[in-house]
């Protein structure tokens, strides 16, 4: 959604507010599509001083594979944006506290999509204690023990293996 800020740049007190859901469904993460439902979405514009403050309320919902046990992870979000556009800069002010929209014209879609995957977890987990899947035989560790036999330390390891027990036993 484009939204011409004209009207907000040119007055001191005007606001207004957009409802609409944002469809993220071509979005891949991790060669993943975790948007199955649209975005909910509440843009508050209010504009000041040849300035406009943008408040973004989202909720959605991320499904991604748990990064240790590969099982379906649901996650709902509600999270909230606040951002400052301008029209142009001054030499003192920092980039990263505005965002610069020249043309009067701002892409609502691209900056609320930056924002949600810059808010995506770097590791999707099913449960902050999730156990992972056997090395050996793949059975997801968090329904139980597997039966397969543990792995013996490996040969290059044993070196290392005895200089911890001798430490241990000289305390």
């Amino acid at each position: 959604m484009v939204i011409d800020l004209k009207k907000y740049f040119l007055s001191d007190d005007l606001s207004d507010t957009v409802e609409y859901d944002l469809d993220l469904s071509q979005v891949e993460v991790n060669g993943v599509k975790p948007f199955l439902e649209p975005v909910k979405v509440r843009a508050v514009f209010h504009s000041f001083a040849g300035s406009v403050d943008l408040e973004a309320h989202l909720h959605y919902t991320v499904t991604m594979p748990c990064d240790r046990c590969n099982e379906e992870t649901v996650q709902e979000k509600i999270v909230r944006f606040s951002h400052t556009l301008v029209r142009e800069l001054n030499e003192e002010e920092d980039d990263d506290d505005y965002i610069l929209v020249p043309g009067e014209r701002l892409d609502l879609d691209e900056l609320l999509t930056e924002d949600v995957l810059l808010e995506m977890p770097s590791k999707f987990l099913c449960s902050p204690d999730c156990r992972g899947l056997c090395p050996s035989c793949g059975f997801n560790l968090n329904l139980g023990d597997c039966s397969c036999e543990k792995e013996q330390t490996d040969s290059r390891l044993e070196i290392l293996k005895k200089l911890l027990q001798d430490s241990s036993e000289t305390k």
